[in-house]
């Protein structure tokens, strides 16, 4: 089955790629959208334009476009860069990487029904815990690159994702609740190798930004390295 990803530059989304890939889907695009709303519900906003980084890296082409961010509107958005999917790549699905939220995979489901696509969330409730040690294990490397929730500082940005960090976002979930992968938007993160990319992107310069209690790591240089 041919299908596109929806894709973020995050874990979730890579992984969840990376798995269909397992499961025998043929990846023909990315399909990505910039939200011009820092606080879009459905989209992730930290260094989205470095999807299209990513994509080289990866070897798969990618569809960018552009939302305003505004719930309804969103929906529209992703409904047309979809449709171009599948005139263009003949898609017959699509993959999310939606691990909990029931209100990003109704949305996709309710879009991908009204194309006549099949909706694929490879992550859907796994243990975020248990799929972030396969993340690492299975060789991809990632960074934090936003956070936002009671028990973060300064010095989470830029850290990457590890078994050591797994640990330490765990003592967070269970001193102040977070969810460990993210999920409700404590942290955001930028995928920058792994099994399925041909090269690597290597970070050569990067700033932080950080406003009361949450903050982001803004890429500013970076370089595709072979591997």
């Amino acid at each position: 089955m041919k299908v596109a990803v929806l894709f973020s530059g995050g874990k979730d989304s890579t992984y969840a790629m990376h798995r269909a890939m397992e499961q025998g889907r043929e990846i023909v695009c990315l399909v990505s959208l910039r939200s011009k709303n820092p606080d879009s519900y459905m989209f992730h906003v930290p260094n989205i334009d470095m999807v299209k980084e990513q994509s080289k890296a990866i070897g798969i082409p990618i569809l960018f476009r552009s939302t305003e961010g505004i719930k309804e509107k969103e929906l529209k958005d992703l409904r047309n860069v979809l449709l171009e999917a599948k005139k263009k790549y003949n898609i017959e699905g699509v993959v999310s990487g939606a691990v909990a939220s029931e209100y990003q995979r109704y949305r996709v489901e309710t879009v991908c029904a009204d194309l006549g696509l099949k909706s694929i969330a490879p992550l859907w409730h796994l243990d975020p815990k248990r799929y972030m040690t396969d993340f690492i294990n299975d060789g991809f490397k990632a960074l934090i690159v936003s956070v936002a929730a009671d028990g973060f500082s300064k010095d989470w940005l830029g850290k990457p994702i590890n078994l050591e960090t797994l640990e330490e976002l765990q003592k967070l979930h269970d001193k102040f609740g977070i969810h460990i992968g993210g999920e409700g938007g404590e942290i955001e993160t930028f995928v920058t190798d792994g099994p399925i990319f041909k090269k690597k992107i290597e970070i050569e310069d990067a700033e932080k930004v950080w406003n009361h209690d949450a903050g982001v790591y803004v890429i500013k240089k970076f370089k595709l390295a072979k591997k």
